[in-house]
């Protein structure tokens, strides 16, 4: 699957950019903190996710305002002014469409869903909360602000610590530079203080679409009591537990996120036979089968090693293995 970029330009000028990936019914998925669009398709988990979700609908994603391909400005981050931007991405579908919220991007989706009920069909809340100061105590959130603040590089990697525990060191360390690359010290402190100040809790009753609240247990990011909260506001909302403490939503068991979101949504659960490996990746594979590193296999190939690498990852993926060894046993059986 390849992703379509696009851009969309409020009343005041500011510019969201945003990408679709897949074709049929809309599902706008509202991300978390930071992001960018281009650096999270070329992560092979976050790109994974995506086109799990993207099979038989379009999915629709953007970068907010000062974060990724979005340019920055010079209006304060508020939950007026993401709604503005979410609005201008709903102005450009221009039909009623699935919403998915993922982390700060959750309340954001309840806030949209109660104020224009006639374009939800159906509503995900994903890692969400109903108080951002209900998050964490006072004093972390000030210390963890401050942090970003005045060390943009530690602040990142403790935030990743928190974000995606699960994760191997080198997925982390690639994780902290994601995140720096997509933001600004000052735009990723600002955001994530509203994040702590958003409060969608006289909302939740006015939210008239079929919800599905979806949350991991052990997530250290948002606690799963406010999960629960989010259910109880909402009328008929369906509730579901996931094992697990990675609050991003590509970390940790995300073949069987997927499967839930896809089940609520209508949609079928669709899995890849391992024969599907592009002609690259099976030569990738074939290389990692006799033994050769990231390196060797960069060197083969005439590509950078960092290419390299992400084939290996997606190959992993794909075939829903844990290794390279899984993946040279697979290769020698076939």
């Amino acid at each position: 699957m390849q992703q379509r970029l696009d851009r969309v330009v409020l009343a005041d000028g500011t510019v969201v950019a945003y990408a679709s990936v897949g074709a049929g019914r809309p599902l706008v998925y509202v991300m978390g903190w930071l992001t960018h669009l281009r650096l999270g398709w070329e992560l092979p988990a976050e790109r994974a996710l995506y086109e799990a979700l993207g099979q038989g609908i379009r999915l629709v994603r953007y970068d907010r305002a000062g974060c990724g391909m979005s340019p920055a400005v010079d209006r304060p981050a508020s939950l007026a002014f993401e709604l503005e931007q979410l609005g201008a991405i709903a102005a450009a579908l221009g039909e009623p469409f699935d919403l998915m919220g993922t982390s700060m991007g959750a309340p954001v989706a309840v806030a949209w869903a109660a104020a224009h009920p006639e374009t939800v069909r159906r509503l995900v809340l994903y890692g969400g909360w109903v108080r951002g100061s209900d998050v964490s105590a006072p004093g972390v959130r000030n210390h963890v602000l401050g942090l970003v603040e005045s060390h943009w590089g530690l602040g990142s990697d403790v935030l990743t610590d928190i974000f995606a525990p699960d994760a191997d060191r080198s997925t982390r360390a690639e994780l902290a530079r994601y995140q720096r690359a997509c933001s600004s010290a000052a735009t990723a402190r600002e955001l994530l203080a509203l994040s702590y100040d958003i409060d969608v809790s006289d909302l939740l009753a006015q939210v008239r679409a079929p919800a599905l609240i979806v949350h991991r247990t052990g997530d250290r990011a948002a606690p799963v009591a406010q999960a629960h909260a989010l259910a109880a506001g909402i009328s008929g909302a369906e509730l579901v537990l996931l094992a697990g403490r990675s609050h991003l939503p590509f970390a940790g068991d995300r073949d069987e996120l997927v499967r839930v979101i896809r089940r609520f949504l209508g949609l079928g659960v669709t899995r890849r036979r391992p024969d599907e490996l592009t002609p690259r990746q099976r030569e990738v594979a074939d290389l990692v089968s006799q033994g050769c590193t990231n390196r060797e296999i960069a060197v083969r190939l005439g590509i950078d090693e960092r290419s390299a690498e992400g084939h290996v990852e997606r190959i992993r993926l794909r075939l829903g293995f844990r290794s390279r060894a899984q993946i040279a046993a697979w290769v020698s059986s076939r």
